[in-house]
């Protein structure tokens, strides 16, 4: 038997209404919701489930909500499966190490709302953008993100997301001329994103300074399972390790396309998709079509791991 992977979701995988059949379903669940609400003093889980998209979409909403739901279908989910590694898209780290035992859920809630307030400040809205690439060559997204960035111009590869999707991120101005420099190469599919901040780049220094000194009061341990990190594509175990890491990736790059192939390289042929949407799902898919990938987003899906326990 291979190894056996749990992946939770990022930014981009939220919906109105996600987790609601849980919240009805389960006591449980009430009470993990109630208890982000109290931690972060408001309710958090009215704008999940009766909220609009634009107020979900608020990144400091959208970061403790997307976490929220992945833990509350990860309590159940848990009891069904033992996972060799963890892992999460860029915000979904935290529901990783949160999973893995070395955050509890509102330190960790807590943590992304301020992380989501960081981001937003370090670039006022509307000065920033991000924009996804499709059926690129890496090495011409790449290439043309160095001829067009300069100094208060700034445009840089944000997420590997598959090898056929590259996200960049940036000042607007300097996306908007990286695209119209693609369209020259040849770029067909250039798709800007509905964000409201350039994630994942330099331009997001001052969070990652404001996130280096928040978790300093933040207690962090050593993990009981292995997650494999953004930044680094790599696994981690200790304290040290997680939190550098979550520092680092405010700023940093996701390499999620690596990380993915080396999980496939340490044995895991099995990815379960845990939270919100089947986002992950389809971007491992179109990394390795040969793992088997299941998705746990509802109620429904609990039964049998979207397919995984048939």
């Amino acid at each position: 038997m291979g190894k056996v992977s749990v992946v939770f979701p990022g930014q981009g995988s939220q919906y109105v209404g996600m987790g609601k059949d849980f919240y009805d379903s389960f006591i449980e669940s009430k009470t993990i919701f109630e208890k982000v609400d109290n931690t972060l003093k408001y309710k958090l889980s009215d704008i999940i489930f009766n909220g609009t998209e634009d107020e979900l979409k608020i990144t400091y909403n959208t970061q403790p909500a997307l976490l929220t739901v992945s833990m509350v279908i990860w309590e159940f989910a848990k009891e069904k499966i033992k996972p060799d590694f963890f892992a999460g898209h860029s915000l979904g780290e935290y529901s990783a190490i949160v999973a893995a035992g070395g955050m509890s859920l509102e330190d960790a809630a807590l943590a992304v709302h301020n992380r989501g307030k960081f981001m937003q400040e370090a670039v006022p809205v509307g000065t920033g953008a991000m924009a996804a690439v499709l059926s690129m060559d890496e090495s011409v997204v790449l290439e043309t993100c160095r001829e067009i960035s300069r100094e208060g111009f700034i445009v840089e590869p944000a997420n590997f997301n598959s090898d056929a999707q590259i996200v960049v991120a940036g000042h607007a101005d300097a996306v908007n001329a990286f695209i119209e420099k693609l369209k020259e190469k040849g770029g067909r599919k250039i798709v800007k994103l509905p964000v409201s901040a350039p994630f994942h780049c330099s331009l997001m220094k001052p969070a990652e300074i404001k996130m280096a000194q928040y978790l300093d009061g933040v207690q962090i341990r050593n993990l009981h399972t292995p997650v494999f990190n953004n930044v680094y594509a790599d696994k981690e175990i200790s304290s040290e390790d997680v939190k550098r890491a979550l520092i680092e990736q405010v700023s940093s790059a996701v390499k999620w396309t690596s990380l993915v192939k080396n999980m496939i390289s340490e044995g895991v042929d099995t990815f379960i998709e845990v939270g919100a949407g089947n986002v992950l799902t389809g971007l491992i898919k179109k990394i390795d079509k040969n793992v088997r990938c299941y998705n746990v987003s509802t109620v429904k899906d609990l039964e049998t791991l979207g397919g995984y326990l048939v």
